[in-house]
């Protein structure tokens, strides 16, 4: 049974956790650590278009900031699925531990899952909700 007392504030952590990974990942590892031409380099050496490098970049961090703010939770969730797929796909082949070399795929497989769960649950608690009306404020709940 859920309680709907604080199912709210499960889904607000594990938007801020998401979010915060997402922001991590894409400024800190792929741009900070790796830089962007860094990480496009990686992308053409694993066989992917070096666009693509571009766009999971904006992905992990527009995413991740979206989830932060929380929102437009559920699409955003939902967007960032093809690019988790795509990182558990390209780990497969290196075993089941993320310390492994070049890294196993489970981490990769459990942050797609609870991109989905997170699509299920919604935004949860203090969500940057805009109104889509005309004359009225974005609101945070």
């Amino acid at each position: 049974m859920i309680d709907a007392r604080t199912a709210p504030y499960a889904a607000l952590l594990l938007r801020l956790g998401l979010g915060t990974l997402l922001l991590a990942h894409g400024l800190l590892l792929k741009v900070m650590t790796f830089s962007v031409s860094g990480t496009v380099a990686f992308f053409e050496s694993i066989g992917y278009p070096g666009f693509l490098a571009y766009l999971v970049i904006l992905g992990e961090i527009g995413g991740g900031l979206a989830l932060l703010l929380g929102l437009w939770t559920r699409p955003i969730a939902l967007l960032l699925l093809p690019i988790l797929m795509g990182a558990t796909l390209q780990h497969a082949g290196n075993g089941w531990v993320f310390s492994a070399s070049n890294g196993g795929w489970e981490f990769p497989a459990f942050w797609t899952l609870t991109l989905v769960v997170q699509a299920l649950l919604g935004d949860g608690a203090y969500a940057w909700r805009p109104s889509l009306s005309s004359g009225r404020q974005a609101v945070a709940h």
